[in-house]
C-alpha cells in the first residue's frame, strides 16, 4: 500500500515549505453566497468551486496544477483514480501495531503507488483524487510533482483531513492495518470535481475498490469509469481488498463485484480469489474461470514470491517469480501493476498475445 515499498515507487521527504512559498498567495472571495478559499501554490494554480449538495457547508475545493502541468500524451497515458494517503509504518520491522514503539510516515494509497511506479519506469501517468488541505496533503502533492506524475486532477478539501493508515508486517507474515478516515478527504471526491478531459486522453484508466465504499466518491468513481469506457479507454482494475474499511465482508464482496464486468484487465491476489468465491480454492483454474467475464481481455492472479498466473479467453499460463531478498512486501502488488500497465500503455497490441487461441506468450515482452 505504501509508495516506499518497492523500487518502482516513490519515497523520501517532501519539501512543504518550498511547495508553499513559491509566489504563494491566499485570499478569500465570495462565491454564490458561501466563502471560498483559494490557497495558492504558484501562479499556475487552478482554483475551482463546484456546487455542493444541500446541507454541505464545506469551502470550495481547489485543483492543484502548480508547475506540474506536465503535457499529456494520450498515446501512452495511464490515469490512476482513487486514494492517496499517509502510511505510518513501525521503525522496527516484524512487530504488531501495538508492539511498535515508533512509526515513520510514508506516502501511500494503491492508485497513487501505481501512478508513481509508472512514471518512475519512464511512462506517462496522471492521478485523480482528493487529499486534505493540510500539511500531509501538500506533502503528497509535492511527491507526485517530484516523480513527474501529472496532478491536474488532484483536489484539496479544506473541510476534511488527508487519510492516515498504520500498517505493519508482523513476524508471522501477516499484514496488519489500522485506518483513520472518518471521513477523510479521499472519500469526499464528487463527480463535479473530476476533470473528465484527462480521462478521455488516457490509454488506460486504472482504479481500485476503496473508492466504491462510500458516497460521494462512489458515484464519482462510477462516472469516471463510464467516461473512460465511452471514450474507448482500457479499464484496469485491482480490487485491493481492505476488509476493515468496508461495513461488512458481504458489502465488500458486493461492492468489488459491482463493477467487475466493466474491466478489461483485472489483477487479483490468491487471497482475493478465495474471498470473492466464498472460500473456493484459488489455485484451481476452474475457480478462477468463474470470475472471468465475457469482455475481459486479461486476468492476472499474483502469488507473492511464486510469481503470477495469467488468464485470457482462450488459455492461461504462469510466469514464475524472481528470487530476491524480501525486506517488506507492502506495495509489491502496486509495483507489479505499474510494471504491467507501463508496458501495455506503450504497446496495447501485447494484449493480442493473450487473446489468440493456443498462442504461446513471450514472457519477456511483459
Amino acid at each position: 500500500m505504501a509508495l516506499h515499498a518497492s523500487a518502482s515507487c516513490a519515497g523520501g521527504p517532501a519539501s512543504i515549505s518550498r511547495l508553499r512559498s513559491r509566489n504563494s498567495f491566499s485570499f478569500p472571495m465570495s462565491f454564490r453566497g458561501r466563502r471560498c478559499i483559494r490557497h495558492g501554490i504558484c501562479p499556475s494554480i487552478v482554483s475551482s468551486c463546484f456546487p455542493l449538495p444541500a446541507g454541505r457547508s464545506r469551502d470550495c475545493i481547489k485543483a492543484l496544477s502548480a508547475d506540474n502541468d506536465l503535457p499529456l500524451d494520450n498515446s501512452s497515458l495511464v490515469v490512476c483514480f482513487g486514494e492517496m494517503l499517509i502510511d505510518f509504518v513501525p521503525t522496527t520491522s516484524g512487530l504488531s501495531l501495538s508492539e511498535a514503539s515508533a512509526f515513520k510516515k510514508a506516502p501511500g494509497g494503491a492508485p497513487a503507488n501505481v501512478a508513481v511506479g509508472i512514471a518512475r519506469l519512464g511512462g506517462q501517468s496522471a492521478f485523480i483524487g482528493k487529499v486534505g488541505e493540510d500539511e500531509f496533503g501538500y506533502m503528497l502533492a509535492d511527491i507526485l510533482k517530484k516523480n513527474n506524475v501529472n496532478s491536474e486532477g488532484l483536489r484539496f478539501d479544506p473541510g476534511a483531513r488527508t487519510a492516515l493508515a498504520f500498517v505493519t508486517l508482523r513476524s508471522d507474515g501477516e499484514r496488519e492495518f489500522m485506518f483513520y478516515r472518518n471521513p477523510s478527504a479521499d472519500m469526499l471526491l464528487e463527480e463535479g470535481e473530476i476533470d473528465f478531459d484527462i480521462i478521455r486522453k488516457a490509454k488506460i484508466f486504472h482504479y481500485g475498490s476503496i473508492s466504491l465504499i462510500t458516497e460521494p466518491c462512489k458515484s464519482a468513481h462510477v462516472a469516471a469509469a463510464k467516461t473512460a469506457k465511452d471514450a474507448g479507454v482500457l479499464l484496469s482494475y485491482d480490487p485491493n481488498l481492505r476488509l476493515p474499511l468496508w461495513p461488512s465482508a458481504e458489502s465488500a464482496r458486493e461492492g468489488i463485484l459491482s463493477i467487475w464486468d466493466t474491466a478489461d484487465i483485472i489483477k487479483v491476489s490468491e487471497e482475493e480469489i478465495s474471498f470473492l468465491t466464498r472460500g473456493e480454492n484459488p489455485y484451481d483454474d476452474g475457480v478462477v474461470r468463474k470470475l472471468f467475464h465475457p469482455n475481459l481481455k486479461l486476468m492476472l492472479v499474483t502469488e507473492g514470491p511464486n510469481g503470477c498466473r495469467y488468464y485470457s479467453k482462450d488459455f492461461n499460463g504462469r510466469v514464475h517469480g524472481l528470487k530476491v531478498e524480501t525486506i517488506d512486501t507492502t506495495g509489491a502488488g502496486d509495483a507489479f501493476v505499474a510494471g504491467l500497465l507501463s508496458q501495455l500503455a506503450n504497446d496495447v497490441s501485447l494484449l493480442k498475445y493473450f487473446n489468440a487461441s493456443r498462442m504461446k506468450i513471450d514472457s519477456e515482452k511483459l
